[in-house]
């Protein structure tokens, strides 16, 4: 069998542009996902239908079974969504999601209160961007329903917090690994006057689009300025329609549960503390053996660094779902009611498994097909140096955006920022590297083969497309100001000026978003 590279060729963008167009069209998130592979596989093996079906034979025996041993990331992922959808409907059927709408009620006065707090908990759960999106979508869903905020509206505050705070915060999985991938440009260069950690710092006033992006987050929840299609689907929710029930039972939810009277707000709180405390605990834990092994001195970013993510997510959500079933057995709820619970809870993720799936293998077509080469050999060329900030945040956005991965983008553009900066400009590496950081989020954002814009759907039990579409306005507000920034940083070689002229623009949006919204 024979496989093709279309790193140098035009080609190699026709799967992910053919699943994210038929995606938006057709709004069949599967079929799109499914064309878009078949038409990978096919460019790869030159049209040979056997070559083709071996090929995604092996291609889809991947997800599970690797080079020789279990696919554990993946397991770990999937066993993680299966644990947390039991954990939910557990804590639905003791009544504490119920409980907590309640205590909301009673505390939280507003629709606006109710969305404040969701970012505020998307901030301080910073510690990875999975986590946060399927964590406090659990925790805000029962209030943001009693508000009747729309589950589209959920999920721009759960996607819009997640990525932006990882990307800029160094005690993350983001910050841990872009810190890594720092280091090793940074000693590949000679360039000794400046630590991993002190260059992603003064990174982070520079990554214009995660910056902006949570300010216009703050402002649109707390004066609600609802545009396009967010503002169809919040007038909905205010009639009582949180998703579109035309289209089926959204991943996530379980709403075939009867949830019990007697359930207490501490019924979510220490579940869901327990499962914070002890990812962490595991994260640091993992890391920590790691950097035993290499004889090497414990430190928390270097644990960050190191981590396995996706075994403490998982084993993290077995100690909250062992509290769980311990509460729920304290509270004398039935055998069966919570063997019921926990089937139909495993069962609401299978919806967001299947898609994630099928994301994890178009994106396994995609690296083949080398479409991130291809999307970075188009930064290389004659294009002034003044503009290639700007350049590299769109090149970094339209990576991720095909590709469906920020960190990949991250891999292969970061470098390749930071080999240009330093042929003319070396002061410009920093802000260089930056914007790619800055367009990658921006892409993941808007993609809808992004795991991340997935899970923060199956967090908020938003139905995908509805998310992608919501969100996309806002995203696109903050890429043009950023955008802005980096031409302005570029020509003038200033990162204040940057940031002042994001900061005009943004006040500009703000502006056209208010009268939009009072239309």
């Amino acid at each position: 069998m024979i496989i093709t590279s279309y790193a140098d060729s035009a080609l190699s963008l026709l799967p992910p542009i053919i699943a994210i167009v038929l995606a938006i069209l057709t709004r069949k998130v599967l079929v799109s996902l499914g064309v878009g592979i078949l038409v990978g596989v096919l460019l790869l093996t030159q049209w040979s239908i056997v070559d083709a079906g071996s090929y995604l034979a092996q291609r889809v025996t991947a997800l599970v079974w690797d080079d020789g041993s279990l696919n554990s990331w993946n397991l770990f992922v999937l066993g993680f969504l299966v644990l947390l959808g039991m954990i939910t409907a557990l804590i639905t059927t003791s009544g504490a999601a119920r409980a907590f709408a309640d205590w909301g009620k009673q505390h939280i006065r507003k629709r606006r209160d109710a969305k404040m707090l969701t970012m505020v908990l998307g901030i301080v759960v910073f510690i990875d961007d999975y986590f946060n999106s399927l964590v406090v979508g659990s925790i805000s869903r029962p209030l943001t329903d009693r508000y009747y905020i729309s589950r589209a509206k959920l999920a721009y505050l759960l996607d819009s917090t997640a990525a932006p705070v990882c990307v800029i915060s160094p005690v993350s999985s983001w910050g841990a690994y872009i810190i890594a991938l720092i280091g090793g440009i940074l000693a590949t260069h000679g360039v000794n006057d400046i630590g991993h950690l002190a260059a992603f710092v003064e990174m982070i006033p520079m990554n214009f689009y995660a910056l902006f992006a949570l300010l216009l987050l703050f402002f649109v929840a707390y004066f609600e300025l609802d545009v396009g299609p967010m503002r169809q689907h919040e007038q909905a929710a205010r009639r009582g329609e949180l998703f579109d029930e035309t289209k089926g039972t959204p991943p996530g939810a379980s709403v075939e549960l009867k949830e019990a009277d007697t359930g207490n707000v501490l019924g979510l709180f220490v579940p869901i503390g327990v499962l914070v405390a002890a990812t962490l605990y595991f994260m640091l834990a993992s890391g920590a053996d790691a950097l035993a092994a290499k004889q090497q001195e414990f430190s928390l970013i270097g644990a960050f660094e190191l981590t396995d993510v996706a075994s403490s997510l998982f084993y993290g959500a077995l100690c909250g779902l062992a509290v769980t079933l311990v509460l729920a057995v304290m509270q004398k709820l039935s055998l069966a009611a919570i063997a019921n619970a926990l089937w139909i809870g495993a069962k609401s993720m299978l919806p967001a498994i299947y898609i994630l799936l099928f994301a994890w293998t178009i994106s396994g077509v995609i690296g083949t097909l080398e479409t991130g080469k291809y999307m970075a050999s188009l930064a290389s060329g004659n294009i002034p140096f003044a503009l290639l900030p700007a350049v590299l945040f769109i090149l970094a956005g339209l990576t991720a955006f095909s590709t469906g991965t920020s960190w990949g983008t991250f891999g292969i553009m970061l470098p390749i920022a930071a080999d240009m900066a330093m042929g003319s400009h070396q002061s410009m590496m920093l802000p260089m590297m930056a914007a790619v950081l800055s367009g990658s989020v921006f892409g993941d954002h808007c993609s809808p083969i992004s795991d991340t814009t997935i899970l923060s759907s199956t967090g908020a039990s938003c139905h995908h497309i509805d998310h992608v579409t919501t969100q996309l306005p806002y995203a696109l507000i903050v890429a043009l100001l950023s955008i802005g920034g980096y031409l302005v940083m570029g020509f003038s070689g200033s990162v204040v000026a940057g940031l002042a002229t994001c900061c005009v623009l943004f006040v500009v949006a703000l502006m056209w978003l208010k009268a939009r919204a009072n239309n």
